[in-house]
C-alpha cells in the first residue's frame, strides 16, 4: 500500500508534466500529455516497490518529471522555427499605433512629473496681474548698477504720485542653507538662494499665498518666510501642513509665512527659493534691489519711461518695464516648429507615396479608408508626443532660464518633427495597402547597365499575397516613383499559410 509521501510524490510528478505540456503548441499538447504520463507510469511500476516510501526512486521519478520541461522547450523552439510568418505578425498596424500611444502616456506621465514641465501644461492664471512694472535705472548702464538702494523704496512710498498705487522692493539673493526639522529627530537640508522682500511684495504681484500661516501679517515677533512651489516639493515634499512650521535659514530661525503659487509667467529680477519678509526699517538702507510698483492705469503697455525724485531732492529718468509678460507660450513655440518641419519635409524625403496603378482589382471602400486613417492616427498620436518630449527636454532641466528653455524646446520640437514625419511617410510606404503589414523579402531585380530597357531595382512582397512592391534604384523619366502590383486571388495557390487574399477585395 502506498503512503501519504508516495501519493504527494506522485501529486508532484503530475502537476510538473502538466506543466511542461502548457509550453508545447496547442495542436500536439494533448499527444505530449499522453506520452508523459504513460511514460511517467513505467517508469514508477519499475522503481518504486509495491508496500512503503523510497525516497531514492521518488527522486528519480522528479528529476524524470522535470527533464519535459527541456522536451517541451525543444519542441516549442522547433514549432517556431517551421512556423511561416504571416501578414499578421509582420509590422502589425495595431501595434504601431499603440506602441506610439504607450509612448505619448509615457512621456506625458514624465513631463507630468517635472514641476518645471506640469507649470507649463497646466498653466496658473493669477488674477490682478496688469500693471504691475519693475523700476530700474536706464539699460545704458551696466547690470549691477541697475539696482535700486532701499532707502529711495521707502522715499517713494511715503511720496505722493499718480503714478502708482503701491510699491514693493526684492533685494538681491544670495546663496545659504535651509535646515527642516523632520520627524524623529532628522533633519533636512539643501543649498537655496533667498531674498529679503518687503510686506507688500506679494500683494503687489497678486499672488495668493497657498497654506497660509494662522500668525498673519500682523505678527512681527519673528522673521517669516515664503517658500516657492519648487523648493516646498523638494524639501518639505508637498506637505500641505508645512504654514506655521520652523525652519533655519543661514543659522536663523524663521517661521513659515506660506507657500507661493507655481508661477510662470513673472519674469522677475532675481531667481528665488525663499522670500524672507522683512520690515520697511530694514529696508531703508543703502542695501541693492529692486523697486516694484503697481500702476494705476492698468493698459499703460509693457514698458515706459518716467521722471522722479531721488533721496537727494534731484530729479532722474527711469525705465518701467512690466514683469507679467508672456510673448511665447510653449504651443506657440511647438507649432512654429511644426510649420518649420513641414516646410523642410520635402527637401529631406519624398512625399508621394508610390504609384497605384488601377488593376483588374477592386479594393472596398473600407481597406482605403483603413488606410488613410492609419496615416493619420499616426500623424495625431506623433505630434502630442513630439510636444510632450520637447517640454520633458527644455523644461526638465532646473533653473534653465526662459528663453533658453524656449530655444531648446524650438530645436527639440524642430528635429522630432521632421524625423517623425519622415518615419511616418517611409512606414507608410513600406506598408501593403490592403492588409497594413510590412513588405518583407527583398529581393534584387535587373541589372543597372539595363536601366532605359527593364527596371532594376528592389522588389518586395506582401506575406498575405496581396501584391508585390517595386522601388526603383535608379529614378527616371518613366519609373520615377515605387509602383505597386496587385495579385489577383488566382496566387493564392503559393500563399497557403497566410490569410485569405480576398480579404479587402471586392
Amino acid at each position: 500500500m502506498s503512503t501519504w509521501r508516495s501519493r504527494l510524490c506522485q501529486c508532484a510528478c503530475l502537476t510538473y508534466v502538466r506543466c511542461a505540456s502548457i509550453l508545447v503548441p496547442a495542436g500536439s499538447r494533448g499527444e505530449w500529455w499522453k506520452e508523459w504520463k504513460s511514460e511517467l507510469w513505467h517508469v514508477r511500476e519499475a522503481r518504486v516497490p509495491v508496500r512503503g516510501f523510497h525516497w531514492p526512486a521518488e527522486r528519480e521519478l522528479v528529476e524524470f518529471s522535470l527533464g519535459a520541461f527541456r522536451d517541451a522547450w525543444s519542441v516549442a523552439m522547433q514549432a517556431e522555427r517551421r512556423r511561416a510568418p504571416t501578414a499578421g505578425n509582420e509590422g502589425s498596424a495595431r501595434r504601431c499605433v499603440l506602441a506610439l500611444a504607450v509612448l505619448t502616456l509615457i512621456c506625458c506621465g514624465i513631463g507630468l512629473a517635472i514641476p518645471g514641465v506640469r507649470m507649463r501644461v497646466i498653466p496658473l492664471t493669477l488674477p490682478d496681474s496688469a500693471g504691475v512694472m519693475l523700476i530700474q535705472p536706464p539699460q545704458g548702464l551696466a547690470g549691477s548698477q541697475r539696482t535700486l538702494p532701499g532707502r529711495l523704496y521707502r522715499s517713494w512710498k511715503g511720496r505722493r504720485q499718480r503714478l502708482f498705487s503701491e510699491f514693493a522692493f526684492l533685494e538681491r539673493a544670495q546663496k545659504t542653507t535651509l535646515t527642516l526639522p523632520a520627524s524623529g529627530g532628522s533633519q533636512h537640508a539643501a543649498q537655496v538662494r533667498t531674498a529679503g522682500v518687503s510686506v507688500t511684495f506679494f500683494r503687489v504681484l497678486g499672488w495668493a499665498l497657498r497654506f497660509r500661516s494662522p500668525v498673519g501679517e500682523a505678527s512681527k515677533g519673528e522673521p517669516r518666510v515664503v517658500l516657492s512651489d519648487l523648493l516646498w516639493r523638494r524639501v518639505a515634499g508637498g506637505d500641505p501642513e508645512i504654514a506655521g512650521r520652523r525652519i533655519r535659514i543661514g543659522g536663523r530661525e524663521m517661521v513659515v509665512a506660506g507657500v507661493a503659487p507655481a508661477v510662470t509667467a513673472v519674469a522677475l529680477p532675481e531667481d528665488v527659493d525663499a522670500w524672507i519678509l522683512t520690515p520697511d526699517e530694514a529696508l531703508a538702507g543703502d542695501g541693492p534691489g529692486y523697486v516694484i510698483g503697481r500702476a494705476l492705469a492698468a493698459g499703460t503697455g509693457d514698458g515706459w519711461m518716467m521722471t522722479a525724485p531721488r533721496t537727494d531732492g534731484s530729479f532722474a529718468d527711469f525705465s518701467c518695464t512690466r514683469i507679467y509678460r508672456t510673448p511665447y507660450q510653449p504651443w506657440d513655440i511647438f507649432l512654429f516648429a511644426l510649420f518649420l518641419a513641414c516646410v523642410a519635409l520635402p527637401a529631406t524625403t519624398s512625399l508621394p507615396l508610390g504609384e497605384y496603378r488601377v488593376s483588374s482589382v477592386r479594393l472596398a471602400w473600407s481597406t482605403k479608408v483603413r488606410r488613410w486613417a492609419f496615416l493619420a492616427a499616426k500623424i495625431a498620436l506623433l505630434l502630442p508626443l513630439v510636444y510632450m518630449f520637447s517640454l520633458d527636454v527644455a523644461y526638465g532641466i532646473p533653473r534653465m532660464p526662459p528663453a533658453a528653455a524656449g530655444y531648446v524646446q524650438l530645436l527639440t520640437g524642430l528635429s522630432a518633427c521632421l524625423l517623425g514625419l519622415r518615419w511616418a511617410l517611409g512606414d507608410q510606404r513600406g506598408r501593403c495597402p490592403v492588409c497594413l503589414s510590412r513588405l518583407t523579402h527583398p529581393a534584387r531585380v535587373g541589372q543597372p547597365s539595363r536601366s532605359f530597357l527593364a527596371w532594376n531595382g528592389t522588389e518586395l512582397i506582401c506575406v498575405g499575397g496581396h501584391g508585390l512592391l517595386h522601388v526603383p534604384e535608379l529614378e527616371t523619366s518613366w519609373f520615377g516613383e515605387q509602383r505597386w502590383l496587385y495579385l489577383d486571388p488566382s496566387w493564392s495557390v503559393l500563399f497557403a499559410d497566410a490569410p485569405s487574399m480576398s480579404a479587402g477585395y471586392f
